[in-house]
């Protein structure tokens, strides 16, 4: 099965962003398949996950392809959420370590992980 794709929501300088809605719901689907951003531009991506299973799993972002990931030799960034940790944020990251050839960002889920992901994009400038 294919990676489920998850567009970014882009951060407002100077506004604010309803937390609410956006988030896609962390199901078997996208613990089995993963998950993709499409167009990623690392520098400016952030994500944000809750975890809500009684224990504690990971959330693992993969390393790029060399080229143009330069320092994909650093490997995946694999981070554990505690159990019920509520809210958590991850990045920005480094395209010379986590950008794909096609120009794709691929997370993954430990087997177990509940929750929710949304994928901010943090403006350019503010």
């Amino acid at each position: 099965m294919p990676r489920t794709a998850i567009a970014y929501r882009n951060l407002v300088a100077n506004s604010s962003l309803n937390g609410a809605t956006g988030p896609t719901t962390v199901d078997a689907t996208l613990v089995t398949n993963g998950v993709v951003i499409n167009d990623a531009v690392p520098e400016y991506t952030l994500i944000r996950t809750t975890h809500t299973d009684g224990a504690a799993h990971d959330l693992i972002v993969r390393a790029g392809d060399n080229p143009p990931a330069l320092a994909a030799g650093q490997g995946d960034l694999t981070v554990e959420v505690a159990a019920t940790s509520g809210v958590r944020y991850f990045g920005p990251f480094e395209s010379g370590r986590f950008l794909q050839n096609d120009g794709t960002m691929l997370i993954d889920f430990e087997t177990g992980y509940a929750g929710t992901i949304d994928i901010l994009r943090i403006p350019r400038s503010v």
